[in-house]
């Protein structure tokens, strides 16, 4: 376990996620958002920066052994971070031998090329992104991909067992973020399907309750059926407690990174593209995923909350 470690990245997630981390060492953290800083800093083993950079006191961001980003794409992490031949920026005052773990959802090809950039001032990195949501990271129960060198991942892997149950070093840099957007993508189909499918029954007459109890114990089921529909659908709350714009950011990536690879996936550029239309027609700032089954409702003239 290394002796200090900074947090970057005071959100949903992340607030959890410093609880459970300094239940096991000390952490020093920093958001973009003072209120963050402070409601985190209210925890034990918790101190608060005054900046990324600040060198002052123990586990400041250009003295720790590991900083530790959970921030929402890869453009804040580039922001945040800054290029190690810039100075001024945290990745020219991180010193060598530093462990750099990303843990939210960037693009994998630019995450390889931070960690390449990083890897010339002996700095390493390895990307770490977690699954399960701010429920499952209150509760130090997230599943954590994550890519890099063996021996990076071997060095982290005390920190990420403090915040997930379910940790696994999927490959090289990059596979991690790669694995997450695929696997939000998929999660994204589950969703959209089974809201598509309950409109279509509910249009002709089933009720959405029944339906969903019997797709739970049939082979229609996924996550969402199971986990998100019922009380964030069906029962109106609509607190996924995961964004529908990171929701569209995460699964672009998935499908930018499919058409790279010279792939037309043709269900996951519908998901994509309906996401994207949902989003736009919401009109909110921040709508939560489960919103969607609003926008479908007011495309078919079909609710499902009841």
């Amino acid at each position: 376990m290394p002796d200090t470690v900074t947090f970057i990245g005071l959100g949903t997630m992340g607030q959890p996620m410093v609880r459970n981390l300094a239940r096991s060492v000390p952490v020093a953290v920093y958001d973009a958002d003072p209120d963050a800083i402070a409601a985190a800093a209210r925890n034990d083993g918790v101190t608060a920066l005054a900046s990324p950079v600040d060198g002052a006191g123990a586990g400041a961001g250009a003295g720790a052994d590991t900083v530790i980003l959970m921030l929402p794409n890869s453009a804040v992490v580039e922001r945040v971070l800054g290029d190690p031949g810039t100075p001024g920026s945290l990745a020219s005052h991180v010193r060598p031998g530093t462990l750099v773990i990303d843990m939210g959802s960037s693009a994998p090809r630019a995450t390889q090329e931070l960690a390449d950039r990083l890897r010339e001032r002996q700095v390493a990195m390895i990307d770490a992104p977690v699954s399960g949501g701010p429920r499952k990271a209150a509760t130090a129960e997230l599943t954590i991909m994550a890519g890099g060198p063996v021996a990076d991942y071997e060095r982290a892997l005390p920190l990420l067992r403090a915040m997930g149950t379910s940790v696994t070093h999927v490959g090289p840099t990059g596979s991690a973020h790669a694995l997450k957007a695929l696997n939000n993508l998929l999660s994204a189909i589950g969703l959209v399907g089974a809201l598509e499918v309950l409109t279509t029954g509910t249009k002709f007459g089933l009720d959405p309750r029944t339906m969903l109890d019997v797709i739970n114990r049939s082979t229609g089921r996924n996550q969402s059926t199971e986990v998100k529909i019922g009380p964030e659908v069906l029962d109106g709350r609509f607190q996924v407690g995961f964004s529908l714009p990171l929701t569209v950011k995460d699964i672009t990536n998935a499908l930018d990174l499919s058409t790279s690879l010279g792939l037309s996936p043709t269900v996951s550029q519908a998901c994509v593209q309906f996401c994207r239309t949902a989003l736009a027609d919401l009109g909110e700032e921040n709508p939560d995923q489960s919103e969607i089954a609003r926008h479908l409702a007011k495309a078919t003239g079909v609710d499902l909350t009841r």
